[in-house]
């Protein structure tokens, strides 16, 4: 590890302090990424120290933020969120920050925050993750209606798959049973598994391989993959809705993933048995 392992743009802001310190606290940064989620508390050390070394530059407060919330430290990840923004003008971390306020026992702070016009600058995946924080607040606040509100955003498409989809379908399932709508919340958690096998996430998904030295790519925005049967079949479990309840856009829900027996072999009609000269068959 030479800490030359960051992404450029980390390094960039690193290489604004003298040359060992420098050296150092990117090596520091390096180890906060390696052990994030493997043992958050060994990575929160490294990122304390980093932010003791390299307190002005905000990678070092953001890796100190994500750490700390890793960890369940919810005061000090909210501070150190709360400095990479004033920092950085980046509104990236907000859907964390909503959490770190529920977390913290201020729901009316949470919604506050999630309310904010801050939201406006998200992308796809922090709005789907805040929708979802928000979902859990409504419900900690026996708000169960509000709860599935809080789910039925643009990105809640049955029939086109997102990276956010999986998590997405799941969490608005839940929210379905919530309210006693068993029959739709199947139907959505089934979509979830749909979007995983299409996107080859979760149970579907291959071993990364990742390239530690060099540059990250550019992220490009996803497409998104269709989740709709291509022959327009539907699901024969999923009957009419008798009060015809709609989903999220308003359309009446379908599903798009036909339950068909693959193990099943075509019938053959077997010869008919003849008689031969003697009677026999």
């Amino acid at each position: 590890m030479t800490g030359e392992e960051l992404d450029r743009a980390t390094l960039h802001q690193i290489r604004s302090l003298e040359a060992t310190n420098a050296e150092g606290v990117a090596k520091h940064l390096v180890m906060v990424g390696r052990y994030l989620y493997d043992a958050p508390e060994f990575a929160l050390e490294h990122a304390r120290y980093a932010v003791s070394r390299a307190g002005r530059v905000a990678a070092a407060r953001e890796a100190a933020a994500v750490a700390a919330y890793e960890c369940g430290e919810y005061h000090e990840a909210l501070k150190e969120f709360r400095t990479y923004r004033r920092m950085t003008g980046d509104d990236v971390h907000l859907p964390l920050m909503v959490d770190c306020e529920r977390a913290l026992g201020k729901p009316d702070k949470a919604l506050e925050l999630a309310t904010s016009e801050a939201v406006e600058n998200l992308d796809a995946n922090a709005k789907v993750e805040l929708a979802i924080v928000v979902a859990g607040i409504r419900r900690d606040q026996g708000d169960l209606e509000g709860s599935l509100k809080a789910l039925e955003i643009p990105q809640l498409d049955r029939n086109r798959g997102f990276s956010y989809s999986p998590r997405l379908f799941r969490a608005y399932g839940e929210a379905l049973r919530g309210v006693g709508r068993e029959r739709e919340a199947q139907g959505w958690e089934r979509q979830a598994v749909v979007a995983e096998a299409a996107l080859g996430l979760g149970q579907f998904s291959e071993p990364e391989i990742f390239d530690l030295a060099g540059d990250e790519p550019e992220a490009e925005p996803e497409e998104g993959v269709a989740l709709a049967d291509p022959e327009g079949e539907t699901n024969p479990e999923e009957e009419p809705d008798p009060e015809g309840e709609t989903g999220p856009e308003g359309k009446a829900e379908s599903v798009s993933e036909p339950e068909t027996d693959v193990d099943a072999e075509p019938e053959t009609a077997e010869p008919e048995a003849t008689e031969g000269p003697d009677g026999d068959r």
